[in-house]
């Protein structure tokens, strides 16, 4: 027995999710598959990991109905600070600052639990008429007519194929597409601390010889009523030994790099390395097949843009898609690539930039930085045009 739909996704994380379900709001017909069982992802526990959501990345989670089921409240970000120093010292005086009330009564973001958003798509699902196969793999034939997915013993038919599967996409590699891989040798370390001050909604992002410092402001909970979120970016080498070390040293770490600023802390949740990299798609279709999220893409995480990047990806797609008389036209196709891939590729090439000048001890460079920091500080309208972009707008 074959079934019809219209648009096949696979990779149920928040772009293939998100975006499945916003399809089906809107009337098209969706299976989404993928590999994993999305259940156990429900871990109960808090563990530390965080999500930025940028404000103009709302408006799509809220037609995926997600918004509203989100089990722990986002936390806003408010205020940015950005920051020039070495771990030990004091930041640089010449810093830069962002605050939201320059371009208005909205946030730039929120920060937002990843069990929170995983619990919130299970229960948006369990609701929706997506046709959900978890866990399961999908063979795909793709041709000009159309597309076969073989999920078990079951046979779908499916004008469009999106593959959000993720960096290694083997959908992608399927296809043929090449990618290209730019290494920075940096691993990204990542857990939360419980602190006694208030972050006040501030994000701090402190530029560091060894990478970025960042540190997120999260909602807390009756244990931990003020909680962050931190990012270390190191070398692949000092990654693995801020890793590896007891909750007393990797304490010892967190206070040359933040100073009093929170306070006393204790670690909270557990630890999680990433390895970092950027990478690009050299082109986001292929016959009855789009690339989405990090199956197309990956940015240095210096600004928190990498999911933001996914879900503008969806809301494109959504939007050509779900107009179309057939929405895996090789028209429809083209026009999300041309929306999508120079917006990706610049903001690729900015964290890249931005990541190769600040990751520096160099003197000179060190100081014509901070030279930029105080100009920038100094230039509302180019501040406000910083501020506007972090928003999504």
């Amino acid at each position: 027995m074959t079934t019809s739909c219209e648009i096949a996704v696979v990779g149920a994380g928040p772009v293939g999710g998100t975006l499945a379900l916003a399809l089906a709001a809107r009337g098209r017909k969706v299976l989404l598959v993928d590999k994993a069982d999305l259940k156990p992802m429900e871990h109960p526990d808090f563990d530390g990991r965080a999500y930025a959501i940028a404000h103009g990345c709302k408006d799509i989670l809220r037609e995926a109905g997600l918004w509203e089921r989100l089990p722990f409240a986002p936390c806003p970000i408010l205020d940015i600070d950005v920051t020039d120093g070495k771990p030990g010292r004091a930041p640089s005086p010449l810093k830069l600052h962002f605050d939201h009330r320059a371009v208005g009564d909205d946030p730039f973001g929120w920060i937002i639990e990843a069990r929170s958003v995983r619990v919130a798509l299970n229960a948006a699902l369990a609701d929706s008429d997506v046709i959900v196969r978890a866990p399961a793999e999908a063979v795909v034939t793709r041709n000009a007519d159309g597309a076969v997915l073989q999920v078990g013993d079951e046979r779908f038919e499916s004008k469009l194929v999106v593959a959000a599967e993720g960096r290694q996409s083997p959908l992608r590699n399927q296809a043929g597409i090449s990618v290209t891989r730019l290494p920075y040798h940096q691993t990204g370390v990542i857990f939360a601390i419980a602190h006694e001050k208030p972050h006040n909604s501030v994000a701090l992002e402190h530029f560091l010889p060894g990478g970025p410092f960042a540190v997120l402001p999260m909602t807390g909970t009756a244990a931990a009523p003020n909680l962050s979120a931190l990012v270390f970016t190191e070398s692949d080498a000092n990654a693995k030994l801020l890793y590896g070390m007891d909750d007393a040293a990797l304490a010892r770490q967190v206070a040359a790099r933040l100073g009093n600023r929170l306070g006393s802390f204790t670690l909270a949740g557990r630890r999680w390395l990433y390895p970092l990299y950027a990478m690009y798609a050299s082109r986001y279709y292929d016959t009855r097949l789009a690339l989405a999220g990090d199956s197309a893409h990956g940015v240095h995480p210096i600004a928190g843009q990498g999911l933001n990047l996914g879900l503008r990806d969806a809301a494109a797609l959504l939007d050509l898609a779900s107009k179309a008389e057939d929405p895996g036209a090789d028209s429809v196709l083209r026009a999300y690539q041309a929306r999508q891939r120079p917006v990706n590729m610049a903001m690729l090439l900015g964290m890249d930039a931005l990541d190769r000048l600040f990751s520096t001890n160099f003197p000179p460079v060190r100081l014509a930085r901070d030279l930029g920091l105080a100009a920038v500080e100094r230039m509302p309208r180019l501040k406000q045009r910083f501020m506007l972009a972090a928003m999504g707008r």
